[in-house]
């Protein structure tokens, strides 16, 4: 029940980027009673060697399998109940297999492989799923005992790089957010880029449209809206929307600032004359970074960085390191070490001063500005 808005989103992102590398078909029903496997893929004949850019996710795609992806961590009997559509396709593969007086081999039954933003220890013990080290699939990979050809995908424990990248977008929380993040920042030209930004854009306009949004729903439009902004923008630079070109940026700038009014609505309830005054200078910052400070941030925090006037410093002064580590965080997930030792040279400056450098300096600028 709760699963359908992310089961349509996760099937055509797969169906996306697995189409290049074999027959992909979703919400197929299997016999028995009625069934729908939310992703089931066979790979073409010749390997493609798109698989190599899909890094493990290509991996996984080398053989016939089933995708079933979640959005929160799977229940026991939702594991149990994926591993049944998994039987009931192998076993219309053995009908398959008699009528054309052949046997099925171990290799050409398919592989379940069960995506969920992170499982629990009992999860894990529970089914005996283990780590496969001696065939290089890494952290995050969990396989039950080798007859069940079933696993458990922990994309919260995935390595962060370019091989997971994929995965990691199908994640919640901050591990979608970087990825999604990293998924902006890829170049034009990548393969998979611009169609997988459009599907993001969309997902995040069907959840925007909802009439009652949950706090996860929020959630994942602020994670989902620097993808939306990103494929609008380069929609526009490539003349793909209607109008012209200055009415265009006009029209994306008055969405950003929608984007910035409705969180702040969600968050504190009204905007008030002083969050009022915020908007603008809100608006000059990246959309991967605003979208973090809008979700992290409380609202004397937000007033504080981006406000002007009287009290800003005196209220800057109070808890001065505190602030500037909070904002750190936000931005780069943690306050490493590196960071920390530039903090004392951080606070020497003015609010009005390290204000700007703060919140649109990246983490290597910002060490060489603070470099004594």
């Amino acid at each position: 029940m709760t699963r359908q808005p992310h089961d349509q989103f996760a099937k055509q992102y797969l169906e996306e980027l697995l189409a290049p590398l074999g027959t992909v078909e979703t919400s197929r029903d299997v016999l028995s009673e009625v069934r729908q496997v939310d992703v089931c893929f066979i790979p073409a004949p010749s390997p493609s060697p798109e698989s190599e850019t899909l890094g493990l996710l290509g991996k996984m795609a080398a053989t016939t399998c089933l995708f079933e992806p979640f959005r929160n961590a799977p229940t026991p009997v939702e594991v149990r109940s994926c591993m049944l559509k998994l039987y009931s396709v192998e076993a219309e593969l053995l009908r398959k297999a008699r009528r054309e007086r052949r046997s099925l081999s171990e290799d050409e039954s398919p592989r379940l492989w069960i995506l969920s933003p992170s499982c629990s220890q009992r999860l894990l013990n529970g089914f005996g799923a283990k780590l496969n080290q001696s065939e290089n699939w890494g952290e995050g990979v969990y396989f039950l005992p080798e007859f069940q050809r079933t696993a458990l995908v922990a994309i919260n424990q995935l390595p962060v790089s370019q091989d997971t990248l994929w995965l990691r977008v199908l994640g919640k929380r901050r591990t979608q957010q970087q990825a999604i993040d990293e998924l902006v920042g890829l170049p034009q030209e990548n393969p998979q880029r611009r169609n997988i930004l459009e599907i993001l854009a969309n997902w995040r306009i069907n959840v925007d449209s909802s009439e009652r949004l949950s706090n996860a729903d929020r959630e994942l439009i602020m994670n989902l809206s620097p993808a939306y902004l990103k494929w609008r923008e380069e929609a526009v630079s490539e003349g793909r929307q209607e109008g012209r070109q200055e009415g265009r940026q006009e029209g994306i700038r008055e969405e950003r600032r929608q984007m910035v009014e409705n969180f702040l609505r969600v968050r504190f309830g009204e905007i008030d004359a002083e969050l009022e005054a915020i908007i603008a200078p809100m608006l000059q910052l990246t959309p991967q970074v605003l979208t973090r400070l809008l979700f992290n941030l409380s609202k004397e925090e937000l007033l504080l960085w981006f406000g002007e006037g009287s009290g800003v410093e005196e209220r800057f002064g109070e808890g001065k390191r505190e602030k500037v580590e909070n904002v750190l965080r936000v931005r780069f997930g943690e306050v490493d070490q590196e960071l920390a030792d530039k903090i004392a040279s951080m606070l020497e400056l003015p609010h009005q001063e390290l204000t700007p450098l703060l919140l649109t300096l990246s983490r290597q600028e910002l060490l060489e500005r603070f470099a004594r």
